[in-house]
């Protein structure tokens, strides 16, 4: 049975409800296939005694059978006929075959009445009217006894309305007919946890991620739910022996929020009164007792609280009384989940949070900053705000915080560097990037020098992260306004030398690599404008600039033959084989797609890279490379160089052949990096056949007999 503390009835809940007839027909066919399955094994007996005695039973069986039919289909029974043993079996497949087909257009008709009755029963769930669709599932299991839907169905119902040793009941009766039910284990863990019963709740969870791995995120959200109910239930244990205990910090709690809760005193009386309680707030002990003595009603409770805290903050009283509760709510949610969870449900908090961060009081945006900060900083945190906040419009609102010279600036992208981590944040960003949110980060970008650039390179790289959202990806590389700002910024990075700024320019070329992810006709007619200010930065005294620019570069140059043309006569070649050889693994490896790219389609490039490389000692480095990218990306290079006069020649004396042969033969795992290799192999044997003695005593003809076809195909 699946984990509960409740044994399942004798019968399921709906065979009570079965029509008397057809509880009757039920059991006399039982009683035939019981009899029926004693005759065939009486018939395949060693015995001869025993299948005599068999034979005559069923002759008597057959005939009771033929007189009970219509008039005009009675016969004389010939007995000639079934004195076989395979007569006989005859008859019984005929007499199950007849009775199969009766119970199957009984089950036909009855699914029909269930599914009926179960709509019925979803309508009057959806409708809140939970007895009524108790009652319609309970109709349905009537007719249709093994239908794990109304089981489910019926289960929700009844946790619903609170009866949940029926809803574990029906759960597992739900398993009898699916045993990889989800829905069922998903309620039952729902039921459990309601009883109080975690271990066998979290049994059910589990049960879900072992039937279906890919529950994992769903899995997590109920474990968590039982944590945090668990830890509930102990610390208002705890708290509840500490107030019985004496302990004056806990009393005072009790005895603050009750002089909170009188009524007619003014607006500075409470403010004070909230204060002091914040201050008296120091440990969980006091969070929970904060909870249990209704501290979150205070806004439902206290109109003069409530007014004051929705109201516009026109004035100075109102103002404190905000700035007091933020305080309050920030003591009482610190570490605490539950009463995290609680505060941010309340229909009031819910609504003012995007109010009060837009409020423009320095001091209310401060703390109301520092409370969401409690919620962001932690990933059940994060997943109460993504469910019970609406926060299409939080990056707009958040990113305006950039204009800030204090510490909200670092807060809000705090904030944001930690909700870009939610799938379903990124989902609800889209329905205002377009409109809102890019016209806002392009004039951001273009004010560079007035902002606050240490928040602004931080926004550039949480939009960076967003642009992991194929959506937002394909909305901001269609955007020309944020092309020309990105570009702006660069331009003023040769006026700009501090540090903050550099790190927007860094930030900025990291936003372009993500975009060039796309491709589109903006970046087509920009492609020249962009490589033109990434050339100007290869210059850059802080490598990481230059790392990125070479990487921008990379993805802007296939875009546009034209852009190859300009970077090709601004000497793009020379400086990419100055950078390659002093260059890491990440420069290395968008310098050689750059280079790759020039030479693949402009003649003037391959032999700039023959004429500056003679020896081909960079790309020879290169082809050594652990990194296959790399070794893909030289081979290919080396190949296209491989068309200009001399070029092949020049290689005679070094170990090209055993490079390129290691390669084609099948030491690299990408066949990309083999096939380019190949090539290169089988060029280099065209262009100079001297190379093919060196091939020879390699015992590598037959892999450049398999590279020309490749070499014929180009």
């Amino acid at each position: 049975l699946p984990p509960g503390r409740c044994c399942p009835p004798a019968v399921p809940p709906g065979l009570a409800m079965l029509a008397e007839e057809e509880e009757e027909d039920f059991q006399r066919f039982l009683r035939r296939v019981d009899d029926i399955t004693s005759l065939v094994q009486g018939l395949n007996s060693t015995d001869p005694a025993v299948r005599e005695k068999t034979i005559a039973e069923t002759e008597k069986r057959l005939c009771d059978e033929e007189a009970s039919k219509e008039e005009e289909s009675r016969t004389a029974l010939n007995r000639t006929v079934i004195n076989t043993r395979a007569s006989v079996r005859d008859g019984f497949l005929a007499i199950l075959e007849k009775d199969a087909k009766e119970r199957a257009k009984r089950r036909k008709r009855n699914e029909h009445l269930a599914n009926a009755l179960k709509e019925k029963g979803n309508d009057a769930f959806r409708k809140g009217d939970y007895v009524v669709a108790i009652q319609r599932y309970t109709e349905g299991l009537g007719k249709l006894k093994d239908k794990q839907e109304l089981y489910t169905n019926r289960a929700q119902a009844y946790l619903k309305m609170q009866e949940y040793e029926k809803a574990i009941g029906d759960c597992e009766w739900a398993l009898k007919c699916n045993k990889k039910c989800i829905k069922a284990y998903f309620l039952m863990g729902k039921a459990h946890l309601a009883l109080q019963h975690y271990s066998e709740s979290r049994q059910c969870y589990e049960k879900i991620l072992q039937i279906d791995p890919q529950k994992e995120s769903l899995f997590k959200d109920c474990m968590n739910e039982v944590n945090m109910e668990e830890k509930r239930m102990k610390d208002e244990e705890r708290a509840t022996k500490e107030v019985q205990s004496g302990n004056l910090a806990a009393r005072s709690i009790t005895e603050l929020l009750q002089k909170l809760n009188r009524p007619g005193q003014n607006i500075l009386s409470y403010t004070g009164g909230i204060r002091l309680l914040a201050g008296a707030v120091k440990d969980c002990t006091e969070q929970t007792l904060f909870r249990t003595n209704n501290g979150f009603s205070i806004l439902q409770d206290n109109e003069i609280v409530r007014r004051g805290f929705c109201a516009e903050r026109e004035n100075t009283a109102e103002v404190d009384l905000s700035v007091s509760l933020l305080f309050l709510w920030q003591a009482v949610c610190a570490g605490n989940e539950e009463n995290q969870r609680l505060l941010l449900t309340h229909p009031d908090v819910n609504t003012q949070l995007p109010k009060l961060l837009s409020s423009g009081i320095s001091e209310i945006q401060k703390e109301t900053l520092a409370l969401i900060s409690l919620y962001s900083e932690n990933e059940n945190g994060r997943r109460l705000l993504v469910r019970h906040q609406d926060l299409t419009k939080w990056l707009q609102i958040l990113m305006m915080f950039v204009n800030s010279t204090d510490a909200r600036a670092s807060c809000a992208m705090n904030i944001l560097s930690d909700l870009t981590e939610e799938e379903r944040f990124k989902t609800q960003c889209r329905v205002t990037l377009s409109t809102d949110v890019l016209p806002l980060f392009s004039q951001l970008l273009t004010s560079a020098r007035l902002v606050n650039q240490a928040a602004l390179a931080r926004c550039i790289g949480v939009m960076g992260n967003l642009c992991a959202d194929v959506v937002i990806r394909t909305q901001m590389a269609e955007c020309k306004e944020c092309w020309q700002a990105c570009l702006k910024l660069v331009d003023e990075c040769f006026h700009v030398s501090t540090p903050e700024y550099q790190e927007c320019v860094f930030a900025a070329l990291g936003l372009m690599m993500n975009l060039l992810l796309e491709s589109n006709v903006i970046i087509q007619c920009l492609a020249v404008d962009i490589s033109g200010r990434c050339m100007s930065l290869l210059g850059e005294k802080d490598g990481r600039i230059v790392t990125r620019a070479i990487g921008v570069l990379s993805r802007i140059l296939p875009a546009s033959s034209s852009a190859v043309e300009e970077v090709v006569k601004g000497g793009v070649v020379k400086k990419m084989l100055k950078l390659l050889k002093a260059g890491g693994q990440v420069t290395s490896s968008y310098g050689i797609k750059t280079l790759s790219v020039c030479a693949r389609s402009n003649r003037q490039a391959q032999e700039d890279l023959v004429k500056a490389d003679k020896r081909f000692s960079v790309l020879l480095k290169l082809l050594d490379s652990e990194n296959e990218m790399i070794v893909g990306n030289a081979a290919f290079c080396l190949g296209q160089c491989l068309v200009v006069p001399g070029a092949a020649t020049s290689l005679l004396n070094s170990n090209v052949v055993m490079i390129l042969l290691k390669h084609a033969g099948g030491d690299a795992t990408r066949t990309s990096v083999q096939q380019n290799a190949a090539i290169a192999l089988g060029k280099l044997c065209v262009a100079e056949p001297r190379h093919i003695f060196q091939l020879r005593k390699l015992n590598g003809l037959a892999i450049l007999n398999s590279a020309m076809k490749y070499v014929h195909s180009i």
